[in-house]
Protein backbone atom coordinates (compact mmCIF):
# COMPACT_ATOMS: atom_id res chain seq x y z
CA UNK A 1 0.00 0.00 0.00
CA UNK A 2 1.37 3.90 -0.71
CA UNK A 3 1.12 6.54 1.31
CA UNK A 4 0.51 9.75 -0.64
CA UNK A 5 0.98 12.54 2.32
CA UNK A 6 3.00 15.44 0.31
CA UNK A 7 0.52 18.22 -0.44
CA UNK A 8 -0.13 20.62 2.10
CA UNK A 9 -2.55 23.92 1.50
CA UNK A 10 -0.95 27.21 0.70
CA UNK A 11 -1.42 29.95 3.42
CA UNK A 12 -0.61 33.54 2.45
CA UNK A 13 0.72 35.96 4.56
CA UNK A 14 3.52 35.41 6.78
CA UNK A 15 1.64 33.91 9.14
CA UNK A 16 3.08 30.67 10.86
CA UNK A 17 0.58 27.72 11.42
CA UNK A 18 0.47 24.13 12.65
CA UNK A 19 -1.35 21.78 11.19
CA UNK A 20 -3.03 18.63 12.05
CA UNK A 21 -4.01 15.19 9.90
CA UNK A 22 -6.88 13.16 12.06
CA UNK A 23 -8.65 11.72 9.32
CA UNK A 24 -7.31 9.23 5.59
CA UNK A 25 -9.15 7.80 2.95
CA UNK A 26 -8.05 5.23 0.76
CA UNK A 27 -8.51 5.14 -3.09
CA UNK A 28 -7.33 2.50 -5.13
CA UNK A 29 -4.69 1.04 -2.07
CA UNK A 30 -3.14 4.83 -1.59
CA UNK A 31 -3.84 6.42 1.46
CA UNK A 32 -4.92 10.08 1.35
CA UNK A 33 -5.25 12.43 4.00
CA UNK A 34 -8.90 13.97 4.16
CA UNK A 35 -8.99 15.87 6.88
CA UNK A 36 -6.90 18.67 8.14
CA UNK A 37 -6.83 21.14 11.30
CA UNK A 38 -5.10 24.35 10.72
CA UNK A 39 -3.74 26.41 13.56
CA UNK A 40 -1.56 29.94 14.18
CA UNK A 41 1.60 28.81 16.15
CA UNK A 42 2.21 30.27 19.56
CA UNK A 43 6.32 31.80 19.55
CA UNK A 44 7.35 28.80 21.03
CA UNK A 45 5.72 26.47 18.07
CA UNK A 46 2.80 25.22 19.88
CA UNK A 47 -0.62 25.25 18.20
CA UNK A 48 -2.83 28.52 19.42
CA UNK A 49 -6.20 26.96 20.06
CA UNK A 50 -8.10 29.61 21.33
CA UNK A 51 -8.68 31.30 17.94
CA UNK A 52 -11.33 30.22 15.22
CA UNK A 53 -9.72 27.11 13.57
CA UNK A 54 -9.94 26.82 9.53
CA UNK A 55 -10.86 22.82 8.89
CA UNK A 56 -10.13 22.06 5.07
CA UNK A 57 -11.86 18.52 4.54
CA UNK A 58 -11.54 16.80 1.45
CA UNK A 59 -14.56 15.66 0.02
CA UNK A 60 -13.61 14.50 -3.55
CA UNK A 61 -10.99 12.51 -4.63
CA UNK A 62 -10.39 11.57 -8.50
CA UNK A 63 -6.68 9.45 -9.42
CA UNK A 64 -5.58 9.69 -12.62
CA UNK A 65 -3.37 6.88 -13.18
CA UNK A 66 -0.59 6.78 -16.57
CA UNK A 67 0.84 4.24 -17.99
CA UNK A 68 4.17 5.38 -16.19
CA UNK A 69 1.93 4.61 -13.10
CA UNK A 70 2.33 7.98 -11.95
CA UNK A 71 -0.06 9.69 -9.67
CA UNK A 72 -2.01 12.65 -9.93
CA UNK A 73 -4.93 14.00 -7.01
CA UNK A 74 -7.04 16.42 -7.86
CA UNK A 75 -9.84 17.23 -4.79
CA UNK A 76 -12.57 19.55 -4.00
CA UNK A 77 -11.52 21.41 -0.57
CA UNK A 78 -14.53 22.76 1.25
CA UNK A 79 -14.06 24.44 5.14
CA UNK A 80 -16.08 25.21 7.88
CA UNK A 81 -14.97 28.23 10.51
CA UNK A 82 -16.92 30.24 13.26
CA UNK A 83 -16.72 33.64 14.48
CA UNK A 84 -18.51 35.02 17.80
CA UNK A 85 -20.25 38.42 18.68
CA UNK A 86 -20.81 39.64 22.15
CA UNK A 87 -23.36 42.04 23.06
CA UNK A 88 -22.29 44.34 26.17
CA UNK A 89 -23.68 44.23 29.33
CA UNK A 90 -27.28 46.32 29.09
CA UNK A 91 -28.55 49.05 31.72
CA UNK A 92 -32.09 47.03 32.78
CA UNK A 93 -34.77 48.87 34.52
CA UNK A 94 -34.43 47.65 37.80
CA UNK A 95 -34.39 48.80 41.57
CA UNK A 96 -33.02 45.70 43.08
CA UNK A 97 -29.54 46.24 42.83
CA UNK A 98 -26.73 44.29 43.84
CA UNK A 99 -25.21 45.79 46.95
CA UNK A 100 -22.33 48.67 46.22
CA UNK A 101 -23.49 48.81 42.75
CA UNK A 102 -26.24 52.29 41.65
CA UNK A 103 -27.09 50.17 37.99
CA UNK A 104 -28.64 47.03 37.71
CA UNK A 105 -27.34 45.42 34.20
CA UNK A 106 -27.63 42.59 32.04
CA UNK A 107 -24.93 40.41 31.46
CA UNK A 108 -22.85 40.48 27.76
CA UNK A 109 -24.44 38.14 25.76
CA UNK A 110 -23.02 35.69 22.83
CA UNK A 111 -24.02 35.12 19.74
CA UNK A 112 -22.02 32.58 17.03
CA UNK A 113 -22.02 32.35 13.01
CA UNK A 114 -20.54 29.05 12.04
CA UNK A 115 -19.78 29.22 8.37
CA UNK A 116 -18.90 27.22 5.32
CA UNK A 117 -17.68 28.66 1.79
CA UNK A 118 -20.73 29.91 0.96
CA UNK A 119 -23.67 29.54 3.81
CA UNK A 120 -23.53 30.06 7.33
CA UNK A 121 -25.80 29.27 10.14
CA UNK A 122 -26.48 31.74 13.08
CA UNK A 123 -26.75 30.37 17.12
CA UNK A 124 -28.62 32.17 19.90
CA UNK A 125 -29.57 35.67 18.07
CA UNK A 126 -29.53 38.06 21.00
CA UNK A 127 -32.04 39.80 22.79
CA UNK A 128 -33.08 43.33 22.15
CA UNK A 129 -34.50 45.10 18.46
CA UNK A 130 -30.62 47.16 19.05
CA UNK A 131 -29.15 43.82 19.40
CA UNK A 132 -30.68 41.80 16.60
CA UNK A 133 -29.79 44.92 13.98
CA UNK A 134 -26.39 45.25 15.30
CA UNK A 135 -25.97 41.00 14.81
CA UNK A 136 -27.74 41.46 11.34
CA UNK A 137 -25.27 43.73 10.31
CA UNK A 138 -22.33 41.60 11.65
CA UNK A 139 -24.12 38.44 9.80
CA UNK A 140 -24.54 40.34 6.09
CA UNK A 141 -20.55 41.80 6.37
CA UNK A 142 -19.77 38.07 6.53
CA UNK A 143 -20.98 37.68 2.80
CA UNK A 144 -22.51 34.38 3.66
CA UNK A 145 -25.83 32.95 3.26
CA UNK A 146 -27.61 32.55 6.49
CA UNK A 147 -29.78 29.56 6.07
CA UNK A 148 -30.41 28.66 9.62
CA UNK A 149 -30.70 29.93 13.31
CA UNK A 150 -30.14 27.68 15.79
CA UNK A 151 -31.80 28.30 19.39
CA UNK A 152 -29.87 26.57 22.37
CA UNK A 153 -32.55 27.14 25.37
CA UNK A 154 -35.37 28.93 25.77
CA UNK A 155 -34.34 32.07 28.19
CA UNK A 156 -35.68 35.05 25.84
CA UNK A 157 -32.34 37.35 25.95
CA UNK A 158 -31.24 34.43 23.75
CA UNK A 159 -33.71 34.33 20.99
CA UNK A 160 -36.00 37.50 20.87
CA UNK A 161 -33.57 39.06 18.22
CA UNK A 162 -34.61 36.62 15.97
CA UNK A 163 -37.63 38.52 15.23
CA UNK A 164 -35.51 41.48 13.72
CA UNK A 165 -33.27 38.39 11.95
CA UNK A 166 -36.15 36.94 9.95
CA UNK A 167 -36.29 40.72 8.59
CA UNK A 168 -33.36 41.00 7.48
CA UNK A 169 -32.96 37.39 6.29
CA UNK A 170 -36.87 36.53 5.40
CA UNK A 171 -35.66 33.24 4.16
CA UNK A 172 -34.12 32.20 7.20
CA UNK A 173 -35.40 29.18 9.18
CA UNK A 174 -35.08 28.62 12.69
CA UNK A 175 -34.79 25.40 14.66
CA UNK A 176 -34.37 24.41 18.27
CA UNK A 177 -35.55 21.01 20.20
CA UNK A 178 -39.05 20.54 21.09
CA UNK A 179 -38.17 21.16 25.02
CA UNK A 180 -36.77 24.26 23.87
CA UNK A 181 -39.34 25.42 21.82
CA UNK A 182 -42.16 25.25 24.21
CA UNK A 183 -40.12 27.11 26.79
CA UNK A 184 -40.00 29.67 24.13
CA UNK A 185 -43.65 29.82 23.54
CA UNK A 186 -43.62 30.25 27.25
CA UNK A 187 -41.23 33.27 27.34
CA UNK A 188 -43.00 34.92 24.64
CA UNK A 189 -46.20 34.62 26.32
CA UNK A 190 -47.95 37.66 26.74
CA UNK A 191 -48.19 37.38 30.69
CA UNK A 192 -44.44 36.66 30.57
CA UNK A 193 -44.10 39.66 28.23
CA UNK A 194 -45.79 42.12 30.30
CA UNK A 195 -44.60 40.52 33.43
CA UNK A 196 -41.06 40.79 33.30
CA UNK A 197 -39.51 41.54 29.69
CA UNK A 198 -40.84 45.00 29.12
CA UNK A 199 -40.58 46.21 32.59
CA UNK A 200 -37.44 45.23 32.64
CA UNK A 201 -36.54 46.36 29.17
CA UNK A 202 -38.66 49.46 28.04
CA UNK A 203 -39.43 49.72 24.61
CA UNK A 204 -36.55 47.64 23.49
CA UNK A 205 -37.92 44.02 23.54
CA UNK A 206 -38.75 43.08 19.30
CA UNK A 207 -42.53 43.02 18.45
CA UNK A 208 -43.75 40.07 16.93
CA UNK A 209 -41.88 37.61 18.58
CA UNK A 210 -40.69 34.62 16.29
CA UNK A 211 -40.26 31.37 17.93
CA UNK A 212 -38.66 28.27 16.33
CA UNK A 213 -40.24 25.51 14.72
CA UNK A 214 -39.19 21.57 16.39
CA UNK A 215 -36.15 20.45 14.87
CA UNK A 216 -36.85 17.25 13.01
CA UNK A 217 -34.45 14.88 13.48
CA UNK A 218 -31.35 14.57 15.89
CA UNK A 219 -28.98 16.84 13.78
CA UNK A 220 -29.10 19.29 10.94
CA UNK A 221 -26.62 20.05 8.07
CA UNK A 222 -24.20 22.85 7.08
CA UNK A 223 -22.83 21.99 3.67
CA UNK A 224 -22.38 18.88 4.48
CA UNK A 225 -21.22 19.14 7.69
CA UNK A 226 -23.27 17.46 10.48
CA UNK A 227 -24.62 19.96 13.13
CA UNK A 228 -25.69 17.98 16.46
CA UNK A 229 -27.83 19.20 19.09
CA UNK A 230 -27.17 17.85 21.89
CA UNK A 231 -30.00 17.58 25.00
CA UNK A 232 -28.52 18.15 28.92
CA UNK A 233 -31.59 19.09 30.67
CA UNK A 234 -31.22 21.88 33.60
CA UNK A 235 -28.44 23.97 33.36
CA UNK A 236 -29.58 27.50 34.23
CA UNK A 237 -33.13 26.47 32.99
CA UNK A 238 -35.07 23.50 32.12
CA UNK A 239 -34.75 21.51 28.57
CA UNK A 240 -31.30 23.17 27.58
CA UNK A 241 -29.01 22.18 24.95
CA UNK A 242 -25.72 23.40 22.98
CA UNK A 243 -24.65 22.42 19.83
CA UNK A 244 -21.81 20.24 18.33
CA UNK A 245 -19.78 20.57 15.55
CA UNK A 246 -17.94 17.75 15.15
CA UNK A 247 -15.68 18.64 12.11
CA UNK A 248 -14.33 21.49 13.66
CA UNK A 249 -14.25 20.44 17.40
CA UNK A 250 -16.55 23.33 18.40
CA UNK A 251 -19.31 23.37 21.12
CA UNK A 252 -21.36 26.43 21.32
CA UNK A 253 -22.50 25.83 25.05
CA UNK A 254 -25.63 28.54 25.05
CA UNK A 255 -25.40 29.37 28.89
CA UNK A 256 -24.57 25.43 30.29
CA UNK A 257 -20.92 27.15 30.53
CA UNK A 258 -19.94 30.56 31.65
CA UNK A 259 -16.49 32.74 30.75
CA UNK A 260 -15.93 34.75 33.28
CA UNK A 261 -19.75 35.93 34.25
CA UNK A 262 -21.17 35.23 37.12
CA UNK A 263 -23.55 32.44 36.99
CA UNK A 264 -26.93 32.74 37.04
CA UNK A 265 -28.08 30.13 39.08
CA UNK A 266 -31.45 31.53 40.32
CA UNK A 267 -33.63 28.46 39.05
CA UNK A 268 -31.62 26.05 40.62
CA UNK A 269 -31.28 23.93 43.88
CA UNK A 270 -28.84 21.50 44.39
CA UNK A 271 -30.24 18.38 42.64
CA UNK A 272 -30.79 20.79 39.66
CA UNK A 273 -26.88 21.93 40.25
CA UNK A 274 -26.12 18.16 40.43
CA UNK A 275 -27.74 18.65 36.80
CA UNK A 276 -25.73 21.37 35.87
CA UNK A 277 -22.27 19.45 36.38
CA UNK A 278 -23.52 16.42 34.56
CA UNK A 279 -24.42 18.31 31.64
CA UNK A 280 -20.20 20.30 31.86
CA UNK A 281 -19.63 16.18 32.01
CA UNK A 282 -21.14 15.92 28.93
CA UNK A 283 -19.53 18.85 27.10
CA UNK A 284 -16.42 17.23 28.26
CA UNK A 285 -17.02 13.87 26.95
CA UNK A 286 -17.38 15.32 23.07
CA UNK A 287 -13.71 16.35 23.77
CA UNK A 288 -14.00 20.11 22.10
CA UNK A 289 -11.11 22.17 20.99
CA UNK A 290 -13.17 25.28 21.62
CA UNK A 291 -16.58 26.00 23.77
CA UNK A 292 -18.87 29.34 23.56
CA UNK A 293 -20.53 30.51 26.62
CA UNK A 294 -23.79 31.97 25.97
CA UNK A 295 -21.94 34.93 28.84
CA UNK A 296 -18.81 35.56 28.36
CA UNK A 297 -16.04 38.57 28.89
CA UNK A 298 -15.75 39.91 25.04
CA UNK A 299 -12.34 38.91 24.03
CA UNK A 300 -11.36 36.14 26.37
CA UNK A 301 -10.68 33.09 24.71
CA UNK A 302 -13.40 30.32 24.09
CA UNK A 303 -11.01 27.49 25.48
CA UNK A 304 -12.67 24.27 26.99
CA UNK A 305 -11.19 25.23 30.53
CA UNK A 306 -14.46 27.32 30.90
CA UNK A 307 -16.00 24.07 31.16
CA UNK A 308 -14.16 23.57 34.62
CA UNK A 309 -14.40 26.69 35.73
CA UNK A 310 -18.02 26.67 35.30
CA UNK A 311 -18.02 23.21 37.40
CA UNK A 312 -15.61 24.75 39.72
CA UNK A 313 -17.81 28.18 40.11
CA UNK A 314 -20.89 26.04 41.00
CA UNK A 315 -19.51 23.65 43.67
CA UNK A 316 -18.23 27.12 45.67
CA UNK A 317 -21.61 28.51 45.52
CA UNK A 318 -23.05 24.89 46.81
CA UNK A 319 -20.30 25.15 49.63
CA UNK A 320 -20.93 28.80 50.72
CA UNK A 321 -24.48 28.28 50.43
CA UNK A 322 -24.33 25.66 52.87
CA UNK A 323 -22.98 27.79 55.69
CA UNK A 324 -24.01 31.66 54.66
CA UNK A 325 -27.19 32.74 56.40
CA UNK A 326 -28.35 35.59 54.19
CA UNK A 327 -28.25 36.24 50.88
CA UNK A 328 -26.12 39.35 51.81
CA UNK A 329 -23.71 36.95 53.51
CA UNK A 330 -23.73 34.23 50.36
CA UNK A 331 -23.21 37.31 47.80
CA UNK A 332 -20.19 38.72 49.73
CA UNK A 333 -18.26 34.95 50.25
CA UNK A 334 -19.24 34.26 46.62
CA UNK A 335 -17.68 37.77 45.29
CA UNK A 336 -15.04 37.14 47.41
CA UNK A 337 -13.88 34.10 45.37
CA UNK A 338 -14.91 35.86 42.17
CA UNK A 339 -13.89 39.61 42.14
CA UNK A 340 -13.63 40.12 38.80
CA UNK A 341 -16.28 38.21 36.98
CA UNK A 342 -18.47 40.50 34.73
CA UNK A 343 -21.78 40.94 36.28
CA UNK A 344 -22.55 41.11 39.88
CA UNK A 345 -26.02 41.30 39.05
CA UNK A 346 -26.22 38.18 38.55
CA UNK A 347 -24.40 36.91 41.49
CA UNK A 348 -26.95 38.91 43.58
CA UNK A 349 -29.87 37.40 41.73
CA UNK A 350 -28.58 33.94 42.82
CA UNK A 351 -28.04 34.78 46.19
CA UNK A 352 -31.47 36.00 46.50
CA UNK A 353 -33.43 32.90 45.24
CA UNK A 354 -31.03 30.87 46.87
CA UNK A 355 -31.05 32.61 50.60
CA UNK A 356 -34.34 34.63 50.09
Amino acid sequence: MQRRMDYAPVVTGNLRIAHYTDEHKTFDGIVIPTHRRVYRRNPDGTADKSVAVTTPAIDTIRLNLSRKANLMTTHQIRTLTWDTYVAPALPIASTDLPPGHNQATWSPISATLISGERDAVLVDPLMTTEQGQTLADWVAASGKNLTTVYVTHGHGDHWFGLAVIRERFPNVRAVATRGVVEYMRRQASPQSLASFWNPLLPGQIPQGLAVADPLDGSSFELEGYELVPVEVGHTDTDNTTVLHVPAIGLVVAGDVAYNDVHVYLAESDRVKRQEWIRALDTIESLHPEAVVAGHKRAGRADDPSIVEETRQYIRDVDRIAETAQTAREMYDEVLAVYPDRVNPGALWLSAKALKG
